[in-house]
């Protein structure tokens, strides 16, 4: 390797971990909400890469385990900066959210309750739905191909807010593209080449185990590799597991301290899965706080080292390029539906209607750095409660 390439790759490292660190120190709002915002940093801002590939990488992140935007950053660290970006953009989006939620679970222990944050977050959440919806509205045009997949997309979007299982729907539409794809094809001659996409059509399940085990750092460790390594959906999927594991089966934690831990993830900036940081802290302090960070989350980083062998070859054959148009089209649904939540759940006066507004209008007129519209939507808000009391 030349000096030239060697020095241009670590102009390229440093890139990755300040543009991660930042996406980590200021993303609030849940999976969709941050690869929205690093697909306008990463696309829109950049250009690493165009809207299709960038929807082919959200699609497939959707049919492994582990936390979605998490995977996606990790990944992109890669495409960027080879192996080291792969560490790097992964360790420096973990880092802020955990030490934030470690910071929450040590005033938890101290005071018996959570800072508040509702002001803040009053402000930055009118400005995540404006992101999203940018987003939406640039992957759509990429990931809509036809009638079919508007079709399923559109179908998805009820769906997911009556309740059904994100990964049900998920694979669910997958499997129409792919059928409907395949069907066309059996009519032009060509039917024995449905028996290869029969493996795609299988959803991966839990098996539970019963049994109990005194409290031990490798019984905290190994429980929350096990939980990284298979779960699938939104942080209330992983509310569902912590209570199954930790209340249930092994009875370190109380069902009120596995919500407080879900709620600190939330409530901090990057992903839900800092809830671990919190729960290890409730169990054996920050020591079993760092291992809790750093089991739940490493099945990530061995996910995606697999995913990024397989996923250039996903389109060259006509079932796996269906599959994923079929997995992209629906995840895009499952953004929508999570959007849409997000907007009852954040538009609730005239403030952050107008707010939202305005944040639609730089979004699609400009390329701002979405670090700065989130700080600046939650000053707006933390000043608008302080001015009206």
């Amino acid at each position: 390797m030349s000096f030239d390439s060697t020095q241009d790759m670590s102009e390229r490292l440093k890139e990755v971990a300040l543009l991660f660190l930042k996406i980590g120190s200021t993303a609030f709002g849940g999976p969709a909400a941050y690869i929205a915002i690093m697909h306008r940093e990463v696309v829109r801002r950049r250009a690493w890469m165009d809207d299709q590939r960038f929807l082919d990488l959200v699609g497939a992140t959707n049919i492994i385990p582990g936390p979605n935007a998490t995977e996606i950053a990790i990944h992109l660290g890669l495409v960027r900066a080879g192996w080291s970006g792969f560490v790097a953009a992964g360790a420096v989006f973990i880092l802020p959210g955990m030490l934030a939620t470690l910071l929450f679970a040590w005033a938890y222990v101290r005071f018996g309750a959570l800072p508040q944050t509702g002001w803040i977050l009053y402000g930055i959440k009118p400005i995540v739905i404006a992101i999203v919806v940018q987003a939406l509205w640039d992957l759509g045009r990429r990931g809509i191909k036809g009638p079919l997949t508007a079709i399923v997309g559109a179908v998805i979007v009820p769906l997911y807010l009556l309740r059904f299982n994100e990964i049900a729907l998920l694979f669910a539409g997958a499997a129409v593209v792919l059928l409907v794809a395949g069907w066309r094809r059996f009519w032009r001659g060509n039917g024995a080449s449905l028996l290869a996409i029969l493996p795609l059509l299988k959803v991966p399940s839990l098996a539970v185990t019963v049994g109990s085990l005194p409290f031990s750092q490798a019984g905290l460790f190994f429980s929350f590799l096990k939980i990284g390594s298979v779960l699938y959906g939104s942080g209330y999927v992983l509310l569902a597991f912590l209570n199954s594991e930790f209340v249930e089966r092994l009875g370190w934690l109380t069902r009120q301290q596995v919500l407080d831990a879900v709620a600190a993830g939330q409530a901090t900036p990057g992903p839900v899965f800092s809830s671990a940081t919190f729960a290890g802290y409730l169990m054996g302090g920050w020591q079993s706080a760092l291992l809790a960070t750093f089991a739940i989350f490493l099945p990530s980083f061995v996910f995606v080292a697999f995913l990024s062998r397989f996923l250039p070859v996903l389109r060259k054959t006509w079932w796996t390029g269906a599959f994923l148009d079929g997995v992209n089209v629906s995840a895009l649904g499952l953004m929508a539906g999570v959007s849409w939540q997000l907007g009852r759940a954040a538009l609730i006066d005239w403030f952050t209607v107008g707010l939202t507004a305005a944040a639609l209008l730089v979004v699609f007129r400009l390329r701002v750095n979405s670090a700065w519209l989130i700080v600046g939507g939650g000053m707006a808000g933390a000043v608008y409660k302080m001015a009206t009391g």
